[in-house]
């Protein structure tokens, strides 16, 4: 090796851990002739997360786990290239996976970029760059040292289960994460549970939609505590064109969607087709409980109508759902989450709550194995009412919903729901939040609000809705004033009509006691 080599191997191997000096270092920045004339570093947002990464390297007990949210135009693809060509070039024996939301996005955008600054590096020479892929020079060791560009596929997931560099560097890069489905995330953190490495994983995007693990990232909700995570907002970077930008402020306004997602970096208040918006789920959730006496003295809890919702588990996945509404309140009483249990076992959980709060309209989710927990609790004597959720609407219109038509039961209820949420209190559950903005909507041909099937939001990596539909169960009719319900103790307003096992159906007399001779004995 001669010595411009070794001087430009030991400047590499001092920079290992600090990606900002090595940006500063690998390009020719201000250089007259080149495309970086005009330009003297990164901009500052860049910067810090070049810094952040370098903070993060001081242990390697825990992964480096970065999501930016930004606008349109802050230079999140030259940081994409930057981070891929300092990590490969910095540590022997580096492997990497890039991603995007796209083939055409990772192709045309991310790896395009890549060959730009690729071209411009100090130490290019190193490395072969191809269609697919970034390698070492070395013939030998082109297997072992690489960082490779993987559309995702949910159907073939084989490429991400296997991130794995022990001891060594681990680079895991998502462009426009928005749009990357749940099921990748969730098979890539497989990468996290290799020791003494260093593991880096930066996921990039606009916040265009208010689902998924990308938006999970951010502050109030469910994976924040695992990510460093800021928003970006392109009038902040010099490079943005600021006369489009007014044009877009003028035309929209601040606070519009557009706006917030293509300018300010910020997560829209309703996402695509979404029914219900994250905002009014957020605000639910946050929302204090309501008073539990009137300014006459009169109290509230006494009138309030008590109404139970109960969605059926009917896969190993799901679970089943206690939720118990009084009004306003989803919160104050504690829901129930069931795992894996019988139809048996649910239902004396829901005569156990019901018997002992005094709930007045039970609603039961009868699809599938649902049909066997109503049979029962019709069996004792309990105020149940099966709800199908394909079945046809019943034209029920909540306050504030007036002029809306449903396809199906189910979305009138999840209706209801929406314009219950604006001025009603729920647990603040990550899991619940994300539930309820989940399902999208269209409209059907008869101009009807179709709610999107729970196998299409399996296939989009969601989960099923099962705390989402305990909730809006609740809302399947018009509950009765709690004067008229049943009160601890007092007899069902319903009773059953019919008792297979009745002594005239069995073909004997009304006094019949088939036990009389064990007794007598």
């Amino acid at each position: 090796m001669n010595s411009t080599g070794h001087d430009l191997y030991l400047d590499l191997a001092s920079m290992s851990g600090d990606p900002l000096a090595w940006v500063l270092w690998a390009f020719p920045w201000g250089e007259k002739g080149t495309s970086l004339e005009r330009f003297l570093g990164p901009e500052e947002w860049q910067a810090l997360v070049l810094g952040m990464v370098r903070d993060g390297l001081l242990t390697v007990d825990e992964a480096i786990q970065i999501a930016v949210a930004s606008g349109h135009g802050v230079g999140k693809s030259s940081l994409v290239a930057w981070l891929i060509l300092w990590a490969i070039s910095t540590k022997e024996d580096t492997r990497g996976v890039v991603t995007a939301n796209t083939e055409n996005q990772l192709k045309t955008k991310t790896w395009a970029e890549l060959g730009k600054w690729y071209n411009m590096c100090r130490c290019k020479d190193m490395f072969r760059l191809t269609a697919t892929a970034i390698f070492s020079s070395d013939r030998e060791r082109e297997r072992t040292w690489r960082i490779d560009m993987v559309p995702w596929s949910e159907r073939n997931t084989e490429a991400f289960q296997g991130l794995h560099n022990e001891g060594k560097r681990l680079l895991l890069i998502f462009d426009e994460g928005s749009a990357i489905p749940d099921m990748i995330w969730e098979v890539a953190e497989g990468a996290l549970t290799d020791v003494d490495t260093e593991i880096i994983w930066c996921v990039f995007g606009n916040p265009t939609r208010n689902v998924g693990r990308f938006r999970e990232c951010f502050p109030g909700q469910r994976h924040a505590q695992n990510w460093d995570s800021f928003q970006v907002d392109s009038r902040t970077v010099s490079i943005t064109n600021k006369k489009q930008i007014d044009k877009w402020i003028r035309a929209y306004g601040e606070d519009d969607d557009f706006v917030r997602v293509r300018v300010r970096g910020v997560f829209p208040r309703t996402g695509m087709s979404e029914f219900i918006s994250a905002e009014v789920v957020a605000e639910a959730a946050l929302r204090e409980l309501p008073p539990d006496y009137d300014a006459n003295g009169n109290s509230f809890r006494m009138i309030e109508p008590i109404v139970m919702g109960v969605d059926v588990a009917r896969f190993g996945d799901d679970e089943s759902v206690i939720c118990i509404r009084r009004g306003r309140d989803a919160r104050s009483i504690q829901w129930i989450f069931l795992r894996g249990a019988d139809t048996v076992v649910l239902t004396g959980k829901i005569i156990e709550i019901a018997t002992t709060l005094g709930v007045g309209d039970i609603f039961v989710d009868e699809g599938g194995v649902g049909g066997g927990v109503v049979d029962m609790l019709r069996h004792r004597r309990m105020n149940v009412i099966g709800v199908q959720f394909g079945s046809k609407s019943d034209n029920y219109t909540a306050q504030g919903d007036q002029g809306n038509r449903y396809a199906n039961k189910r979305a009138e209820m999840w209706g209801a729901c929406r314009e219950w949420l604006k001025g009603g209190c729920i647990p603040d559950d990550p899991e619940l939040r994300a539930q309820l903005v989940g399902p999208m909507y269209a409209f059907n041909i008869r101009d009807e609000i179709q709610l999107e099937r729970k196998e299409d939001m399996k296939d989009r990596g969601l989960s099923s809705p099962d705390r989402g539909d305990a909730l809006v169960l609740t809302f399947a009719y018009p509950a009765a004033p709690r004067a008229l319900q049943d009160l601890p103790g007092s007899k069902p307003l319903v009773e059953s009509e019919y008792n297979p096992f009745s002594p005239e159906r069995m073909g004997y007399r009304q006094d019949y006691n088939p036990f009389a001779h064990r007794e007598a004995a």
